[in-house]
């Protein structure tokens, strides 16, 4: 990403400042370890820097037209280098994230003060922990700026990061995009190497392979592969069973590329080829995915699309028998069957429709407000049958446009003659 994404992001949020004010931001502290491990940054402290460093700290300061940004990194051990290399230094820092004010960590402390003397807010990001767990770094020093300057009050800055984050530029959506095809090549591996009797965790190595080699270590999540009975439980993560001969297999997987995150669900049969009962539920939540992206567009919330897809899929379970038809009086003529189901659904249908899709897979936002052009998020509808085994979810990432919506992941397959195809082949 060019350094001027990073400063334009850092611009918008200054404006939404109020005066007087300043704004803490912390990258991710180093794991504590004596072998490698893999380093995964703070979301909006990338945003707006654009580093991969950790134990960093990025401070603004607003008072009337004068802004101020700040970056604390940390010093070189050269001690350390043999061990780790060297740290970034303070030039490089500044290349990267546009920063001109670049400062050590021992600094912080210092320059702090002198900012917050004529300052009345703070806003802090930060993650609340649990009451049993220990206080993260942030929640350390959030007490420590409390105890010493009482009048200062705080806010929370992530209101800010959620409305700035949601709107996706045009390298954004790009990074998105590769994230994607990243996606694509793994789910074909795997369908092209999927037969009966294999280990789900074989699966997640095909499609982890196929992102590694071309250069993204780091995935979106943790992938889930769930056949059979497992397909049914939503967040499966043990991807530890034999794949039966008749099973259905869940894929719920996503690539990184630049840090911008794919999330894509698609469901395929173990054999190759989809049984009756298995094509009909399939069809049904197919058919209900691509009515569920045809209706998204500005103005909507995804909270409205969920309900859209509740009478949908109401609608899809009652031919499918698997829920009684509701009388609710006599129907009116339009609408012949009364199939609404009262809440009979939920046992077949628990998740949301969808989320926004970002630098997080599931990134801020909240689903009461209405999408605008450039949102990126999820569609993703899904029928779980316990009793007969059969779990089968379709997920795509969608671009909100100007007139409605873009489905980005339209190259993966997921129409049922594509799908046997190439497991055929």
């Amino acid at each position: 990403m060019d350094k001027q994404f990073f400063i334009s992001n850092r611009k918008n949020l200054c404006n939404m400042m109020e005066d007087k004010s300043l704004s803490i931001f912390f990258a991710k502290q180093s794991p504590q370890r004596t072998l490698p491990s893999n380093f995964v940054q703070s979301k909006n402290f990338y945003y707006l820097t654009g580093l991969k460093i950790p134990n960093s700290i990025l401070l603004f300061s607003k008072k009337g037209k004068k802004t101020d940004e700040l970056l604390f990194i940390e010093r070189n051990i050269p001690e350390y280098e043999v061990w780790i290399g060297k740290k970034i230094l303070t030039e490089q820092a500044s290349k990267i994230s546009g920063i001109k004010k670049v400062y050590y960590l021992d600094d912080f402390d210092r320059v702090f003060h002198s900012f917050v003397q004529k300052t009345e807010i703070c806003y802090y990001d930060y993650e609340t922990n649990p009451i049993d767990f220990n206080l993260s770094t942030e929640l350390v020093r959030l007490n420590q700026i409390k105890q010493h300057y009482p009048t200062l009050k705080i806010k929370k800055v992530t209101p800010f990061l959620s409305k700035l984050r949601s709107k996706k530029s045009k390298p954004e959506i790009e990074n998105i995009r590769n994230a994607i095809s990243l996606t694509n090549s793994g789910i074909k591996s795997i369908l092209k190497n999927t037969k009966p009797g294999m280990m789900e965790y074989e699966l997640e190595a095909y499609f982890a392979f196929e992102t590694t080699r071309r250069g993204e270590k780091q995935l979106a999540f943790l992938p889930i592969v769930a056949s059979g009975q497992n397909a049914t439980i939503l967040h499966y993560e043990k991807n530890a069973e034999k794949i039966g001969n008749n099973d259905l297999i869940i894929l719920d997987v996503g690539a990184k590329y630049n840090e911008y995150c794919a999330d894509i669900s698609r469901t395929f049969p173990a054999s190759g080829k989809f049984n009756k009962r298995q094509k009909e539920i399939y069809n049904e939540v197919l058919q209900i995915q691509k009515k569920m992206i045809d209706s998204v567009k500005p103005g909507i919330s995804i909270n409205t699309l969920n309900k859209k897809a509740i009478k949908l899929i109401t609608e899809a379970l009652f031919r499918l028998k698997l829920i009684k038809k509701k009388s609710k009086g006599t129907p009116p003529k339009s609408d012949p069957l009364d199939t609404s189901g009262g809440e009979e659904y939920k046992k077949y249908y628990m998740h949301n429709i969808g989320h926004h899709l970002g630098l997080d897979a599931h990134d801020l936002n909240n689903r009461e407000e209405k999408l605008q052009a450039g949102n990126v998020i999820t569609i993703e509808p899904g029928i779980y049958v316990k009793e007969e085994k059969i779990g089968v979810r379709i997920e795509d990432d969608i671009l909100v446009t100007k007139n409605g919506a873009e489905n980005l992941s339209s190259i993966i397959p997921k129409e049922i003659d594509e799908i046997e195809d190439i497991m055929k082949k």
